[in-house]
């Protein structure tokens, strides 16, 4: 079974409208990538039922999101860019009140994370820090027996030392079979680290959904004069950077000219050079 499947999505704005098909299997972790806009968070809500599509299914642990969405609600775990929690609760209030929220909370885990992540237990969620805010949040989702995390922006706010600790902590939620997280970034670095897969929207539309490694072994970057990458086949040109000294290219693999060095691509790279070929 899958976690999420996403058939035929659709949702209108007044000049601008998400289309979308996606699939996360169970046991991966999905990364969506995108500038501000491209549809990353409305793509969320919309999975977790806060907003109706104008068209399309989507299937959450499989149960049809608009019909059938409650029996599945405890065992996902939600941390949303905005937070949420009331103000004036504590870390260690917030605790007694998520027990009488979710029938699988579990206080000892709850507690662990809370040490883990460094977090004051007594501070009104008011007077937290954004970083502080987020990390709340993380605890929270890992701490009800969920199967599946959903989480937009989840590392924003974070020191690196602490963003790393996070992204650990979502690896190892991942490594059971019937576990899933869905990721929305603008930390691309976070999403090298994590990801099994990776999903790029722009302006509404998914560029491409692969998984990491392959995309790897897909695709070259280059470092060419302006000569050399005139001579390369134009359908194996995936992106391109033109600076006054030559062409950074990504390539397919396959189409790499005998004797040019290639370089790893980078999930960032890709994305960024994706674009503005699509631009050009």
């Amino acid at each position: 079974m899958n976690a999420i499947e996403i058939h035929g999505l659709e949702k209108r704005y007044p000049g601008y409208d998400l289309k979308l098909e996606l699939t996360l299997p169970q046991g991966c972790i999905l990364g969506l990538i995108g500038e501000n806009g491209a549809g990353k968070s409305t793509t969320i809500k919309a999975i977790l039922g806060m907003l109706r599509p104008n068209a399309g299914s989507i299937t959450v642990l499989g149960h049809d999101n608009r019909r059938d969405f409650a029996p599945v609600r405890e065992e996902i775990g939600v941390v949303l860019d905005e937070g949420g929690f009331p103000a004036c609760l504590s870390a260690r209030k917030l605790g007694r009140v998520m027990a009488g929220v979710y029938k699988g909370w579990d206080q000892s885990a709850y507690e662990g994370y809370l040490k883990t992540l460094a977090m004051p237990e007594d501070k009104a969620y008011k007077d937290l820090s954004r970083g502080m805010k987020m990390k709340l949040a993380i605890a929270v989702a890992l701490s009800h027996r969920a199967k599946l995390l959903i989480l937009d922006e989840p590392t924003s706010g974070l020191d690196p030392v602490v963003r790393d600790e996070v992204v650990e902590l979502f690896s190892d939620f991942a490594r059971r079979e019937d576990h899933a997280v869905l990721i929305s970034s603008h930390i691309v670095s976070d999403l090298e680290k994590l990801c099994d897969y990776v999903a790029f929207l722009h302006k509404g539309r998914l560029l491409l959904c692969e998984e990491k490694d392959a995309l790897r072994q897909q695709y070259a970057l280059l470092q060419l004069s302006k000569s050399d990458f005139a001579a390369l086949d134009p359908a194996s040109v995936i992106g391109r950077r033109a600076t006054p000294y030559g062409v950074t290219a990504i390539v397919h693999r396959k189409a790499v000219p005998s004797g040019v060095s290639a370089e790893p691509v980078g999930i960032e790279d890709l994305f960024v050079l994706m674009v503005k070929e699509g631009e050009q």
